[in-house]
């Protein structure tokens, strides 16, 4: 596993997470399971977030939560579907990012909500 300390690449990150897999965590979900873990996550990040910038408070249950440790749940679990899909989250991003920068080259600048 790396250290902390280290850059982590994408690449890297879906070899660490399948390692784990591997070793720890047995075998991979089902992608059903997992897509249904996602969407526990994301709920868990949106609590942080409703009770951090929002206008609902913390139960003492939750105050001890953090967000990066959160969106790291996310992260893991969305490595984890990419990995039993086959999907290259490098090369998937670098292709989204392309795609987006071509359809908003000016789309965004020339909104006025964002002025």
């Amino acid at each position: 596993m790396t250290h902390a300390d280290q850059q982590l690449t994408l690449r890297q990150a879906q070899n660490e997470v399948d390692q784990w897999i591997q070793t720890i965590g047995v075998r991979y979900f089902s992608e059903l399971t997992n897509l249904a873990q996602l969407v526990e996550e994301v709920g868990e990040v949106a609590r942080v977030i409703s009770r951090t910038y929002g206008e609902q408070s913390f139960k003492p249950s939750d105050e001890k939560v953090e967000l990066s440790d959160e969106l790291a749940d996310v992260l893991f679990v969305l490595i984890c579907l990419a990995n039993q899909t086959g999907v290259d989250l490098t090369e998937a991003l670098k292709r989204n990012l392309d795609k987006k920068t071509k359809r908003d080259a000016t789309r965004h600048q020339q909104n006025e909500k964002l002025k």
